[in-house]
Order: C-alpha cells, then structure tokens, then sequence
C-alpha cells in the first residue's frame, strides 16, 4: 500500500507492479473516507513535501 501526491501516482503503480506482480487499485483520498484509518497527510515518498493524494493498494 502507498499513499501518495500525484507526481509520484505512477512509480507506486510501478512499485505495486513489481512486488505484487498484479494491477493494483487507485483510490482517491478526496473522494473515500476509512472508518478505522487515517491516511497520512502527505507523500510518503522520500523527501516529498507535497499533500497525499492517492492510495495505491
């Protein structure tokens, strides 16, 4: 699972790719609400400032 800004939404995917070896799902965080989670307020990719966007699952 990565959560993260727009400009890095494609190397998730390629991440998801290359681990699961399966097309993963792109949710957006603006449009879904989690009963139990909180997703984090920004990309976790390494040293991205920017505000998360997407969850790649």
């Amino acid at each position: 699972m990565y959560v993260v800004c727009k400009e890095h939404v494609e190397l998730a995917i390629d991440r998801f790719l290359d681990e699961f070896e399966d097309a993963p799902d792109v949710v957006n965080l603006a449009d879904t609400k989690f009963a139990a989670w909180d997703p984090p307020p920004q990309c976790e990719e390494k040293g991205c400032t920017q505000h998360a966007e997407f969850l790649v699952v």
